[in-house]
């Protein structure tokens, strides 16, 4: 079932924008509801018709007209909110909360990944958005097996016992090698120095992404975010390290210019 996902997922990133778009909208949406039960197993109530549309809207905005659509986007959704608040009696400022960032927290920062695709429609935006993902992947990939092997020194042990330092340096090696080679074949224009520093501050952001993920989930009593991908859980605990980690990849690709 990964092996099929990121078949799927790298397909449509080559394919081109649109079937990015269409791929990340459905993905959102499903991060977005599985944060949403997340949130009800927490005790929260959030407005799940309200936080749903957004999460297929950020998408969309940010394919037809970019950052700045986007921003529009979290305006309405905070407008929407704020609405809801007002006249809806039961509703509270906790439950107002949550429905306003289960889609910014998935679709928006997910979206990162269309803004980065549409650098290019063509095999140079292909291979941008393919090298952010792979360098997650790498991430995730070489810190389990490094912290498989040698890892003793807990990261975090109150919230994701399994993770240790030892596999944290090793998935940051793992996503420092991926933006090296990405720098050496396709950001030419970029010395490799800074993009080893992308590929640190990916790795950093995507740990964070996953500790966040994990974080929420022992704090309402569950194991996985859902069953969409079978063996896997759900598709936010597939996705937590990407949606900080691209996005964090988006600001330093706007921050070098690429962008």
């Amino acid at each position: 079932s990964g092996a099929i996902y990121a078949v799927v997922t790298l397909a449509c990133v080559f394919f081109g924008p649109l079937t990015t778009v269409l791929l990340v909208a459905a993905e959102s949406w499903l991060c977005c509801s599985e944060f949403f039960r997340i949130c009800r197993m927490g005790g929260r109530m959030p407005n799940e018709s309200l936080g749903l549309v957004f999460a297929l809207l950020f998408p969309a905005a940010a394919y037809l007209s970019g950052i700045v659509a986007c921003a529009l986007a979290v305006l309405l959704l905070l407008a929407a909110c704020a609405c809801w608040y007002v006249f809806a009696p039961r509703a509270n400022v906790a439950d107002v909360a949550v429905t306003a960032f289960g889609p910014l927290y998935t679709s928006l920062a997910f979206s990162s990944v269309i803004l980065i695709r549409c650098i290019d429609p063509g095999m140079t935006g292909a291979l941008v958005t393919l090298g952010v993902m792979l360098s997650v992947w790498a991430n995730d990939a070489f810190a389990y097996f490094v912290g498989s092997a040698i890892g003793s020194h807990k990261l975090a042990p109150r919230i994701s016992p399994n993770k240790s330092v030892e596999g944290f340096v090793g998935g940051l090696v793992g996503s420092v090698l991926v933006w090296v080679l990405l720098g050496i074949f396709v950001l030419t224009s970029l010395p490799l120095p800074v993009v080893a520093l992308f590929g640190l501050v990916v790795g950093v952001v995507g740990v964070v992404g996953d500790l966040f993920e994990s974080r929420l989930k022992r704090g309402a009593g569950v194991k996985d975010s859902g069953n969409v991908i079978p063996g896997h859980g759900g598709l936010l605990d597939r996705s937590d390290s990407m949606l900080f980690g691209s996005t964090a990849a988006l600001f330093l690709l706007v921050l070098g210019g690429v962008l």
